[in-house]
């Protein structure tokens, strides 16, 4: 059209010819711009849609993760690839569907018509694009390797700044603010100076293919112009290949800046890739099944476990059996493995050698979340949700009815202040809990732990920030209301042995002794020097 408005109506002085060849090029300049806002709506919910899913996807894949396998990857690492690389992975897919679809259409078309007016001003053209593909290969080349080191480096900077804000008390208690700036500083600069290199390259593909394309303009106009002066081209098909030949290279520039937002999307797919793909460290048993626990009675058969990141066992040929129904508590030296042991019932962990028993069966022939399901856990870090307390004991069981909050909340010890808080049970709590004390935070966790009315109850110092006198009562309670409850208690309160049926001693990841507490007193040395150095320590009475 270009071509024939120029030649037939302009160069021709035919004003008719002008008008119809306008209204055409107007007709066609309106159907590609419903096109092109097709496009970009079509483009978009795709795009989102795809991130969505593919968030979706990543998140049920951790889900299936182990402890030990979000140690391996980090929560700072995972919280980056579910935001950060998911968002550039999306970005390319919306540049990918605005661009990719269209520019080689484009590009085919095009060149198609300047090899129709001029075959031999083709090959410019081409050669210009063989030219502008070559460069852009090798920018991409040497900056995708960058952008997988910007990403890992965002972990570390996300890192730290989750490292300050869950321990933010104890920065503000020990003035250590200046401690963690710095810290800060150096992975944030860290981040900046390999993104600016990795950016740099790319940047440096703007003037070179800039040049690439005024340089090509150029040559085409050299020769053009002198066929136009030698009479072996009209002067509207010289303007028609240079607005193609602008066409084409504007179309290869726009495929250059997706496939530049491309090379940061192949490191972040390359790091959702490595989720997706991870095989989680406790597998489902293919003949696992939904068993009921209707006793509660455990085994530990020569269990030994070994982090990964660890060299020595951290527990070593552990055995032992507990009845249904008894209290059992356990006790040792800090490192001994106490809570290592309670961690490995509800298969948190697996173990490395051995075997656990559940009413005689292995724990790897119940399907994890049966299994869990039955076992109620309050573990040394008291984990409450954004939300209210009810909100928060409903973990235990969702269909709880108000009265079966408030039932294992008296258990807990935890009604009586629940009740003077203004909103009572629909009091919101902020994250973690921070507007409860400790105490308060590990009465809900019991409360919560005992609404699903487990078979085995597992206790890890559970009770470390409540009162001596509530505790008591709290230990009273269980012992009345939960007598049919196979309950194990990591503990430091001398005290709380008055309450158990037997005591497991643990001294270096080994069982050193499994007995009742008056008969270890007379026949455990380890046991008898945990016993005198608590009472040291906290002042009790030996005639407790």
């Amino acid at each position: 059209f270009m071509s024939l408005i120029i030649d037939e109506g302009i160069m021709a002085n035919d004003w008719d010819v002008i008008v119809e060849i306008g209204i055409a090029m107007i007709g066609i300049s309106l159907v590609s711009l419903a096109s092109n806002l097709l496009n970009i709506y079509i483009s978009s919910k795709v795009s989102v849609q795809f991130g969505t899913d593919l968030r979706k996807m990543v998140f049920e894949k951790i889900q299936s993760f182990s402890i030990q396998d979000i140690d391996q990857f980090q929560p700072s690492t995972l919280i980056t690839r579910l935001t950060n690389d998911i968002s550039m992975i999306q970005r390319a897919v919306l540049m990918l569907l605005r661009v990719f679809l269209r520019a080689p259409l484009m590009l085919i078309f095009v060149f198609f018509f300047i090899i129709k007016i001029s075959p031999s001003l083709s090959f410019i053209v081409f050669m210009g694009i063989i030219v502008l593909s070559v460069v852009v290969t090798l920018i991409l080349r040497m900056a995708f390797p960058l952008f997988t080191k910007t990403q890992e480096k965002l972990d570390q900077l996300n890192l730290v700044i989750q490292e300050n804000l869950n321990n933010i008390r104890v920065v503000k208690s020990y003035a250590r603010e200046d401690f963690e700036i710095k810290k800060f500083k150096k992975s944030n600069y860290a981040h900046r100076n390999i993104t600016l290199k990795a950016w740099d390259i790319l940047v440096s593909a703007y003037p070179l293919m800039e040049l690439i394309i005024n340089a090509s303009i150029i040559v085409v106009l050299w020769i053009g112009g002198y066929r136009v002066m030698n009479q072996q081209m009209q002067v509207g098909e010289l303007i028609a290949i240079i607005n193609y030949f602008v066409q084409i290279l504007m179309a290869l520039m726009m495929l250059s800046f997706t496939m530049m937002g491309f090379a940061r999307a192949m490191a972040s797919s390359k790091r959702i890739k490595e989720i997706l793909n991870f095989t989680p460290s406790l597998l489902e048993n293919e003949n696992s099944n939904h068993h009921k626990i209707k006793k509660g009675a455990i085994e530990f058969k020569e269990v030994s476990l070994l982090y990964a990141s660890e060299e020595e066992r951290v527990l070593d040929e552990i055995s032992f059996k507990i009845e249904p129904g008894e209290t059992i508590a356990i006790v040792g030296a800090t490192g001994s493995g106490k809570s290592s042991l309670l961690n490995l019932i509800p298969r948190l962990y697996d173990v490395t050698s051995g075997a656990i028993l559940i009413d005689g069966q292995n724990i790897k022939e119940y399907s994890k979340k049966a299994l869990r399901a039955q076992i109620g856990v309050v573990f040394q870090v008291n984990d409450l949700f954004t939300g209210t307390i009810a909100e928060n004991l409903r973990w235990g069981n969702l269909k709880a009815s108000q009265e079966e909050l408030e039932r294992v909340a008296k258990i807990a010890e935890a009604h009586d202040f629940i009740a003077q808080l203004n909103e009572g049970y629909d009091t919101p709590l902020g994250r973690g809990g921070v507007n409860l004390s400790g105490g308060q935070r590990q009465r809900i966790c019991i409360a919560r732990a005992l609404l699903s009315r487990p078979k085995i109850l597992l206790l890890d110092d559970s009770t470390s920030a409540v009162d001596a006198n509530t505790e008591k009562k709290i230990w009273e309670n269980l012992s009345l209301k939960t007598s049919s409850i196979t309950t194990l208690i990591v503990t430091q309160r001398i005290h709380t042995l008055n309450s158990v049926h037997r005591v497991l001693v643990m001294d270096k990841g080994r069982m050193v002794a499994f007995d009742s507490p008056h008969e270890l007193m007379k026949k455990s040395k380890t046991y008898q020097e945990l016993f005198h150095l608590q009472i040291e320590r906290n002042g009790y009475d030996t005639k407790e």
